[in-house]
């Protein structure tokens, strides 16, 4: 299986060099994940595109393959399909998400099997940091392209405010693990060529961040920003919201357990408390 790693040239805070998507070219060519929108993305697609074509014409895009609904991820829909008309569009749906991106969305559902390049794919549904996110496995080679699932080097943000679930989260890294990957594609950074330690170092992050959480409110009740400051002392403030957002997560899956509530107003000015 041939891959060739396309940026999407939107550097950031919380992209870091930006997303990475990704050509499979052969019997149908496929772009996993859409980018920004970009159109020094959508150049480098076309040119990926012809360098790899046999003939005199170039290769056309047959289907775009989202991992999930984040602008990041899902934005450069529309400016791809009005390069590449041909080209189809598929995700796992995501009720009242979707529309911002106006393409013809073909739905993908758990262990969807979908041909692309000169392979098939199987889709994995793997919520948490968002409720649609898929990864698409390759079983031939042991490949995922895991989409925002896991990252090269950091951590990923579970968004608790905007759907993200931890406990989700969590199942979704145990079944990648089961499934014994020999690469991983991931949807920022460099390439992951040793998944099973990753991941296994992925759960023990969270469940070790469970345990400040905990540790942080045995003295009493905390507002959610006292809790973050000392959970996460000396944070760059530009990482204060995506911090907060990852500490709602574990307490959301904390407050599910039965382990701690919610005391007073409602989020953010309320103050947790363990049960």
């Amino acid at each position: 299986m041939r891959v060739v790693t396309l940026p999407a040239h939107n550097p950031g805070t919380y992209t870091g060099a930006g997303t990475n998507t990704y050509l499979l070219p052969g019997a149908v060519p496929t772009l996993i994940d859409a980018g920004a929108g970009e159109p020094r993305h959508l150049d480098e697609v076309a040119a990926a595109l012809a360098a790899e074509s046999d003939g005199a014409e170039p290769m056309a895009l047959a289907q775009v393959l989202v991992t999930h609904a984040h602008i990041d991820h899902a934005g450069g829909a529309a400016a791809l399909a009005g390069r590449f008309p041909a080209a189809r569009f598929a995700k796992r749906p995501w009720p009242g998400h979707d529309v911002q991106y106006p393409v013809a969305w073909l739905p993908l559902a758990d262990n969807d099997t979908v041909p692309a390049g000169d392979t098939a794919l199987l889709v994995l549904h793997t919520p948490g940091h968002a409720p649609d996110h898929v990864c698409f496995f390759e079983p031939r080679s042991g490949t995922v392209f895991a989409g925002d699932l896991v990252v090269n080097g950091g951590t990923v943000v579970i968004p608790a405010s905007l759907d993200g679930s931890l406990a989700d989260y969590l199942r979704s890294l145990r079944v990648l693990l089961d499934l014994q990957p020999r690469r991983i594609y991931p949807g920022h950074g460099a390439p992951i060529d040793q998944p099973a330690a990753l991941l296994r170092g992925y759960i023990a992050h969270r469940l070790a961040r469970e345990r400040q959480i905990v540790e942080a409110l045995t003295d009493g009740p905390l507002p959610l920003a006292v809790l973050v400051a000392r959970v996460y002392p000396g944070l760059d403030s530009a990482l204060v919201g995506a911090a907060s957002e990852s500490a709602l997560a574990h307490l959301h899956k904390l407050r599910d357990e039965g382990r701690a509530v919610l005391e007073g107003a409602d989020e953010p000015t309320g103050a947790w408390r363990l049960t």
